[in-house]
């Protein structure tokens, strides 16, 4: 697997931006201005900047083309001036469907307050919903759609790589095995000595006088093998189960299969023959069957077995994946499970 796949270089990464801003053009499906207040304030605002004064008649503004929307993007690293990024446009008031509609310049802010773009376009929501007198039916979410390249970047984020004699790498998952193979690998491309692993996440490169773009070009080509712990992850809400390919099992024996019985009533009823004088009867009916499930066996798994042999052995017993997590809990509480058991 390649470097530039599992590690990415400190320094270079993405930041949030996030605007308040207005969406015009809908088809009767914004926001309602006697209940959205924001929206109403928001619209006088605009148009006394426009020289439209409407301050007086704020009361009788009644248009339900107008939402109020939150804006969000992420400025990518090395963004430039003038380069375009796509931005997320998602209702906060009580607009219905926003297909169809157009935003307003709106202003996007970074956490430090200062306007890093500008974001204006028709929006695409990819949903389609329809109404009628009795029945409506929606697929996707009407109230949240993107504007490809709907942002304009007015401000850049300073950060020149080439400046740095130190570079660090960061492994997306920390492991020491892991970090000591990256530096090898890098030490045997570029010399002994370029890479040091600090810790399980970060592997220090020291470039010298060498171009750093150059160097790192070379350094995210090279291969390794990751390595991984042992865990087992387990979602009982959704019955989900994921365990890697390190997890091993000590000797032991599994058995799965309860004992099920089943009672069933079909009450008859009993109708005397005519001018026999009789009584209508009803007469019970029961069924009783017993499943003790024999055709479950006991399976055994030989000293650390492979998750593929878990697995097989797994299957052939029919156990099902909310069976199966009640026997590795208990395997775990055995002491049998070489690995990490998470249950989220």
């Amino acid at each position: 697997m390649r470097i530039k796949d599992i590690a990415d270089v400190e320094g270079i990464r993405e930041n949030q931006l996030v605007g308040y801003g207005l969406v015009v053009g809908l088809n009767g499906t914004g926001d309602k201005l006697d209940t959205s207040v924001f929206t109403r304030e928001s619209l006088v605002s605009m148009l006394e900047r426009l020289g439209v004064n409407t301050r007086d008649q704020i009361t009788k503004l009644e248009t339900k083309n107008v939402a109020a929307v939150m804006v969000t993007a992420n400025l990518p690293a090395f963004a430039h001036t003038g380069s375009r990024i796509d931005v997320t446009v998602s209702a906060i008031g009580d607009a219905t469907n926003l297909s169809g509609g157009t935003l307003l310049v709106t202003p996007l802010m970074a956490a430090d307050g200062d306007v890093y773009g500008v974001a204006q376009g028709a929006i695409s929501t990819g949903a389609v919903a329809a109404k009628g007198a009795a029945a409506s039916v929606t697929r996707n979410i009407p109230t949240s759609g993107k504007i490809a390249n709907g942002a304009i970047v007015e401000r850049e984020v300073t950060f020149v790589l080439g400046d740095h004699a130190d570079v660090n790498l960061a492994l997306r998952n920390p492991d020491f095995t892991t970090a000591r193979r990256m530096a090898t690998a890098i030490n045997a491309a570029l010399g002994l000595g370029t890479a040091r692993a600090s810790d399980p996440r970060t592997v220090t490169l020291q470039l010298g006088g060498r171009d750093v773009v150059a160097a790192l070009a070379d350094i995210e080509e090279l291969q390794i093998q990751p390595d991984a712990p042992a865990v087992v992850i387990i979602d009982e809400a959704s019955g989900t189960i994921v365990m890697g390919a390190n997890v091993r099992i000590s000797t032991v024996a599994i058995a799965q299969g309860n004992l099920t019985i089943r009672v069933s009533e079909a009450p008859e009823v009993s109708q005397p023959g005519p001018f026999s004088q009789g009584t209508t009867k009803v007469v019970p009916r029961s069924s009783i069957s017993v499943d003790t499930q024999n055709d479950h066996k006991l399976g055994l798994l030989t000293a650390q077995p492979t998750l593929r042999d878990l697995v097989a052995s797994l299957n052939a017993l029919g156990v099902g994946p909310r069976d199966l997590i009640s026997i590795l809990q208990a395997i775990k509480a055995a002491g049998a499970l070489q690995a990490d058991l998470e249950v989220r």
